[in-house]
């Protein structure tokens, strides 16, 4: 029984508690809990969700900030069978609502309030049928619900955790696409525990470690990459709620923070504040980054303005478990910047053209990937999985690239259409989707644009309603209410028409040539 607890969620913190015991697993503010302080936390939280009904198989969502409480509720959720559903805390009302009412979960685990967001007054319209109990995380309501699991025995909390398979659902991490509607990718236990065992060997995270986690725990990056590695390795976990450049470099001194990863966003604006001193990040070792393009010169002030003695560059996908391939310690900077490594071992990778013909190494094509890593399927969508994963096993990633002769990749281009806002993917179609709501709006495309700060922001191509008078502030406003604040377009096109196919298809790379009756508008 122990082999395979070992291979689920909570068998990794079991282990880690005997193995670790009284070392200190998290520091969040003044709060700390050593590794065997977690588990009696995380088996409170277990018998609660017990003693209030949910069942194994149940989905538990989760919308909150970077803390102790989302993991103890995430934990204590897959103790007993349940598969957690991560929401992004810039989710609005209506987008969240979707995902809730897409993954019937049965139980909502909330913040009250996060970046000027009332979670309680963003979902109080929206109709949620399948839940059943709402939680705020950190609050006496939290509290006085952990004490609920005092009646649950512990014969029966164990029997719950006994029950748990390496093969049920770990995770449902909802991830927007070309269908203007986020989907559900669903992976198990087994699946994280190998990939981000085998990351955290490639990376070299180590007990000693003190890992600043900046990545926000709904994403793989923080929550698979981030709390997940530390409990295999034993690593002490450092949670940030917010992104602040002063902030980080701040906590790098006073926190002796040894691993930070993140997008090239993060190191960008680390390196532009005024603040920087390289004896404040002289604690550094290593650094994991990741996107289609990262220039060779960040990679060098990296190590040289930074600190890092270690950088690597990965390529991934929400429904590869997050993790495809990576570089290695000791590949050159140029090598770093220009490829994002070689498969995980034991996982499959090949390039193929239009036909799905293998192409010669060095030659472009789609990557497909075969293994271990690739997610259970779309949750309750059985065609949308049957056009990603084929009868062979490959999932077909739709991002273009190469291959050399050592087996590593190049990102050539990425998913059609899909474009990367600060670290968060963004896909046109779901932007449009939910646009088109607006009142003011007839017509819709939305595109990337390259932005100095962030990478690339949205820009959307409008047809106003000629009935209705256009405001572009009442517009920004509701873009802002109505949608996460990264997918918000920061410029904004009025066209008369937007350039089709003959079939009626939005012709995307004709938009920036399209006449404008105004153009951007900077928000």
């Amino acid at each position: 029984m122990q082999s395979v607890l070992a291979q689920t969620l909570p068998g990794v913190l079991h282990r880690a508690a005997a193995q670790y015991s009284d070392k200190v697993a998290i520091e969040d503010g003044p709060r700390q809990l050593t590794f065997a302080a977690l588990k009696r936390e995380v088996e409170r939280a277990a018998a609660a969700f017990i003693a209030t009904g949910v069942q194994h198989g149940d989905r538990v969502a989760i919308w909150g900030p970077n803390g102790i409480p989302w993991i103890i509720a995430a934990l204590g959720a897959q103790s007993v069978g349940a598969a957690i559903v991560p929401l992004n805390t810039r989710l609005k009302g209506r987008e969240a609502g979707y995902i809730l009412q897409r993954s019937s979960a049965t139980a909502l685990c909330h913040s009250g309030r996060f970046l000027q967001s009332d979670f309680n007054a963003l979902i109080a319209s929206e109709a949620l049928p399948a839940l059943q109990q709402r939680l705020e995380l950190d609050s006496p309501e939290w509290t006085n619900w952990l004490d609920r699991g005092s009646i649950t025995s512990t014969r029966e909390l164990e029997a719950r955790l006994a029950a748990v398979s390496p093969e049920d659902l770990a995770d449902v991490m909802f991830t927007s696409g070309t269908t203007g509607q986020p989907k559900g990718v669903m992976s198990s236990h087994s699946q994280n525990v190998r990939v981000f065992s085998e990351w955290s060997a490639i990376v070299g995270l180590q007990s000693a470690d003190r890992y600043l986690i900046v990545n926000p725990f709904f994403h793989a990056f923080g929550y698979k990459a981030g709390w997940l590695a530390c409990l295999i390795t034993g690593a002490i976990i450092l949670p940030m709620a917010v992104f602040d450049a002063g902030e980080v470099i701040r906590r790098i001194t006073a926190d002796r923070i040894t691993v930070l990863p993140g997008p090239p966003t993060l190191f960008q604006s680390m390196l532009a504040h005024p603040a920087l001193e390289r004896s404040q990040t002289a604690s550094l070792r290593l650094a994991v980054t990741g996107a289609a393009n990262v220039p060779t010169a960040l990679i060098e002030r990296m190590h040289q303005d930074l600190g890092f003695s270690t950088v690597i560059t990965g390529y991934g996908l929400t429904e590869s478990t997050g993790t495809v391939s990576m570089c290695r310690p000791g590949d050159d900077p140029e090598t770093i910047a220009r490829s994002c490594g070689a498969p995980l071992p034991g996982v499959e990778v090949k390039i193929v053209d239009e036909q799905g013909a293998e192409v010669a190494r060095g030659q472009e094509g789609e990557i497909w990937v075969r293994g271990y890593n690739v997610m259970q399927g779309y949750l309750d969508d059985p065609l949308a999985t049957a056009a990603a994963i084929d009868t062979d096993g490959w999932l077909h990633t739709g991002d273009i690239g190469t291959m050399d002769r050592r087996d590593y990749l190049r990102i050539t281009d990425r998913k059609k259409d899909m474009f990367i806002v600060g670290g968060f993917n963004c896909y046109p179609a779901e932007i449009e989707s939910l646009i088109s709501a607006h009142p003011g709006v007839a017509h819709v495309a939305v595109v990337g644009v390259p932005d100095e700060r962030m990478g690339e922001v949205a820009a959307a191509y409008i047809v106003p309603r000629v009935d209705r008078p256009w405001d572009l502030d009442e517009f920004l406003g509701w873009c802002r209410a109505n949608m996460a604040n990264y997918k918000v377009p920061r410029q904004v096109h009025l066209v008369t028409q937007l350039p089709t196919t003959a079939s009626g298809k939005v012709q995307r790379f004709a938009l920036r040539d399209t006449p404008k009756t105004t153009g951007p508008s900077d928000t």
